[in-house]
């Protein structure tokens, strides 16, 4: 039975609401544990697991809608890995797919702001600069964009959502970073002032980080799980709803 794709506005109106809510969740849990606990390693759990397990969910829901980017660097290695197959987003597509999400990610930060009462859009004053930080960034880009190829590429596509939540999880404890590893989200926290946020002047160093990860992920794709076969869809049928990268 062959099923009809979801329009292009559809599949940006999933990539904006989700990444909203994944920029509310991360921004929001951050806001929630400051106000429960003096301890930062608390805090820091409580808003690493609300971000983690938020991602997973938000992956599994919008993935047969949109693939469940929420990130353009995904939606990039989307389109770069399915060029020259059926799979991924158009180059087109893919631009809609990042403005998208840097809509819905400011989007989702303000309305964290309005639920924990502080203004709107509040600019960001808290620097995080540094070569340590940008390696950071690159580690926890890189690999994110690997383990979602990877698994797409050997037929695994179904534990997508699991294993980027996982990941995500994972390197914000392992990260001096606290791994953002998206530049539609980096952009969004830019417009909270709780510790969630990040200075303007620091994002272009976050996003040139991400970037070099994401395509040092891509670059590695090949290497360990072989290149796509000529002509046949980079990502499987069966696994391009819930992540085509």
């Amino acid at each position: 039975m062959t099923t009809t794709a979801p329009s292009l506005p559809r599949r940006l109106a999933a990539e904006a609401v989700g990444t909203a809510l994944l920029a509310a969740v991360v921004v929001g849990s951050g806001i929630r544990a400051a106000g429960l606990s003096q301890d930062g390693g608390v805090r820091f759990l409580a808003n690493a697991t609300a971000s983690a397990a938020a991602l997973g969910v938000l992956v599994a829901v919008f993935g047969p809608v949109s693939g469940g980017h929420f990130n353009p660097l995904v939606s990039a290695a989307a389109w770069w890995t399915g060029r020259r197959g059926a799979a991924g987003p158009g180059a087109r597509a893919t631009l809609a797919y990042a403005a998208a999400q840097s809509a819905g990610a400011v989007a989702g930060t303000g309305l964290a702001n309005l639920m924990f009462q502080r203004p709107v859009l509040r600019v960001s004053v808290q620097g995080r600069d540094g070569a340590h930080l940008w390696l950071a960034e690159a580690v926890a880009t890189g690999v994110l964009v690997l383990l979602v190829c990877g698994l797409v590429r050997c037929g695994r596509g179904g534990f997508v959502p699991v294993a980027v939540g996982g990941w995500i999880g994972a390197a914000c404890w392992a990260t001096p970073s606290g791994s953002f590893a998206n530049p539609a989200v980096t952009l969004g926290r830019v417009f909270t002032d709780s510790g969630a946020g990040i200075a303007p002047g620091s994002v272009p160093g976050f996003v040139l980080a991400q970037l070099a990860g994401a395509l040092a992920g891509l670059a590695l794709l090949p290497v360990l799980f072989g290149r796509a076969a000529p002509g046949l869809p980079a990502v499987p049928d069966d696994a391009r709803e819930l992540a085509a990268v």
